[in-house]
């Protein structure tokens, strides 16, 4: 029996990371996963989202992701909600796992599951996809925090990959990404904390950036605590 068959994991958006993620758990030996995304399958996924055909357009992805989950492999146990997660939903369904695998798809949405995770100190791995482009890290408990990056888009200067397009290789580079930090964190592998992997597709290139927490930071830093959680709704890639 695979050390992680026990492990909890929480995928909130089944899409173009949340697929291949999942898959890459599985196949490494996670058996429980929970699976979060209030969308059906539309044709203009398939190219990026490994668990759908032509046949489930229109089908609610958590519920077709998580019959194939269960046929591939099938000692697993998959809980599909087919709903948006905001910040109560998120906070509640954290603590009931052991990592957690970030495939939505808005910026805002980013910001507020690095924040919940370090309240609820859950390792939480961040993914991000646009055009050619991806990044993956996982987040400590304790910080460093997406904040400790970067300042928060306005609602205006937010950009989903469903506007700006996708390249589904590097969607799958990325959620794989994701599977193995993920598994880092079930390890306990301190070592993987605390970096961003960035991969240009166009470039095939990778290169890993050390993030240090931030001192003034809101979230994790001396200021933690000082900024409240704000709603948002959370989509996929």
């Amino acid at each position: 029996m695979s050390r992680y068959a026990g492990r909890r994991v929480l995928v909130i958006g089944m899409g173009g990371l949340g697929c291949p993620a999942s898959l890459a758990l599985a196949y490494a030996g996670v058996r429980e996963f929970t699976i979060a995304d209030p969308d059906v399958v539309e044709l203009s996924n398939l190219h990026r989202q490994p668990w759908y055909r032509s046949s489930d357009v229109g089908s609610p992805k958590v519920e077709v992701a998580a019959e194939r989950l269960r046929e591939a492999f099938p000692s697993t146990r998959v809980t599909a909600l087919p709903f948006r997660v905001d910040s109560e939903r998120a906070a509640s369904l954290f603590v009931e796992h052991d990592v957690i695998i970030d495939g939505t798809d808005d910026v805002e949405s980013k910001f507020l599951l690095s924040q919940i995770a370090v309240r609820h100190r859950v390792p939480l791995v961040h993914g991000g996809v646009i055009r050619f482009e991806g990044q993956a890290m996982l987040i400590a408990p304790e910080g460093p925090c997406l904040r400790c990056l970067f300042e928060p888009p306005t609602r205006d200067e937010t950009t989903s990959c469903a506007r700006a397009g996708v390249l589904g290789t590097v969607a799958g580079v990325i959620g794989a990404t994701q599977a193995v930090l993920g598994l880092a964190a079930l390890d306990g592998e301190r070592n993987r904390y605390g970096r961003l992997i960035v991969f240009d597709g166009w470039k095939l290139s990778e290169r890993a950036i050390a993030v240090s927490r931030a001192p003034d930071c809101p979230i994790c830093g001396r200021l933690a605590g000082d900024e409240p959680c704000r709603d948002a709704l959370l989509g996929a890639q």
